[in-house]
């Protein structure tokens, strides 16, 4: 039946097979054949017909373009620029051109042990290497930094998702990638550490805040000038507030308002002057935030009304964008230069131990642990209780004020400022 149809439509077609009519013997004739491929006919039945091409399927890029555009999935500006950084990996592996249906778990496998040697930020430190060429340079080189096992399961998890939707729109039967992951070596409590208090003492004790050359090259320097930017008020807000660094960091100036009386800092990817250049990280990040009183005293208020009267529309302005839109990214880099240039560096430890630090805080003031993760937009628990945190409007502003405001931070002085 199929070298009829072959021949029907002027393909190349077995006119042996086409012709034997006992079931055993086209076996045995099949087999020989196979044997000898020159015995296939190549002639068409219909002269000037095209022989059909084969069809392999869609390819790798074109699965990404179709997963990435889907209207169906709604994803923060940050997970669509992660899947991004895990496409030009995985495209660059196995070749954007290769049909989705050639993937296998074997090859799955290799992109696994070849990510074991990625370097960090290889795209930038090894020109144009390819992905394979970089890994093999890393496992030379002892040397070469490469990326944990956590990020290592973020590229692998990703890509698995993507497959998880080729496998929901048929594209594929199967994901060849499905649960391959790098064993952890270290425990997630262990990943991050809150600052230790002769950390805290240290950065709170810089020049930034008690007399510095100027804010931009010469913060480490002893000088006259109080920081009053960013640079100041970003890690206090992440001392006393357990915020995520990008959260802090794209705040509008209306983004600080007064909540049925309380001051809070309001958290979302909503702007009242229009703009589209804030994300969260997942769903239950968009929340409101009461200030804590330590940050009145210190007069952050004052500072959001010079901003405000000044006609500015974030509250840190002075932080560049980004060439991805994220001011978090250029205040990271600063942040870990300063840690180095006080003497507070240590081992697992950097702007996000601040939320380390407000989580056990809120263990320590004995805080309520379902009003502790809505302060800091952590997610509360498995199907059941999210699906009952969906019912009503939420904490009132004056119930997480009077939590945030045990937030204590034991023998640190702040006087001096």
């Amino acid at each position: 039946m199929f070298e009829a149809k072959r021949r029907e439509i002027g393909s190349g077609f077995n006119a042996d097979l086409l012709a034997e009519n006992s079931v055993g013997t086209t076996v045995s004739k099949t087999m020989h054949k196979r044997s000898n491929p020159s015995s296939i006919s190549n002639v068409r039945a219909i002269p000037g017909v095209r022989e059909p091409e084969v069809n392999a399927g869609p390819t790798l890029a074109e699965i990404y373009d179709r997963y990435l555009k889907d209207p169906t999935k709604r994803r923060s500006d940050r997970t669509i620029l992660a899947h991004h950084t895990t496409r030009r990996v995985v495209e660059d592996f196995f070749g954007a051109s290769t049909p989705i249906s050639d993937l296998n778990r074997e090859g799955c496998r290799k992109l696994l042990e070849t990510l074991r040697w990625l370097p960090v930020n290889y795209s930038k430190k090894c020109g144009q290497l390819s992905v394979r060429e970089a890994a093999g340079l890393a496992r030379q080189d002892a040397g070469i930094r490469t990326i944990n096992a956590t990020n290592l399961n973020a590229y692998m998890a990703r890509f698995a998702t993507m497959l998880n939707w080729a496998v929901s729109e048929e594209y594929v039967t199967r994901n060849p990638a499905r649960g391959l992951q790098w064993a952890e070596t270290v425990h997630p409590q262990d990943r991050r550490k809150p600052f230790e208090l002769w950390q805290l003492q240290r950065i709170f004790s810089a020049p930034i805040y008690t007399g510095c050359r100027d804010e931009q090259n010469g913060y480490a320097i002893p000088g006259s000038v109080i920081a009053s930017g960013a640079r100041y008020w970003v890690p206090l807000i992440g001392l006393f507030s357990g915020m995520r660094l990008n959260e802090v960091c794209q705040l509008d100036v209306t983004d600080v308002r007064l909540i049925e009386g309380v001051p809070c800092f309001v958290i979302t990817e909503e702007s009242l002057s229009g703009a589209r250049d804030k994300s969260l990280k997942t769903k239950t990040s968009a929340r409101i935030v009461p200030i804590h009183p330590r940050l009145l005293d210190l007069g952050i208020m004052a500072f959001v009304e010079g901003k405000r009267r000044s006609g500015s529309l974030k509250l840190f302005d002075d932080l560049p964008p980004g060439a991805k839109g994220f001011r978090s990214v250029a205040f990271s880099r600063w942040f870990s230069r300063f840690l180095v240039s006080v003497g507070a560096d240590a081992p697992r430890t950097c702007y996000h131990s601040f939320r380390h630090g407000f989580r056990d805080a809120g263990r320590n003031a004995l805080i309520d642990r379902d009003i502790t993760l809505t302060l800091g937009g952590w997610i509360t628990g498995g199907s059941q209780s999210e699906a009952a945190d969906a019912y009503g409007s939420g904490y009132r502003p004056q119930i997480l004020l009077e939590a945030i405001s045990a937030i204590k931070f034991s023998g640190l002085d702040l006087s001096h400022l």
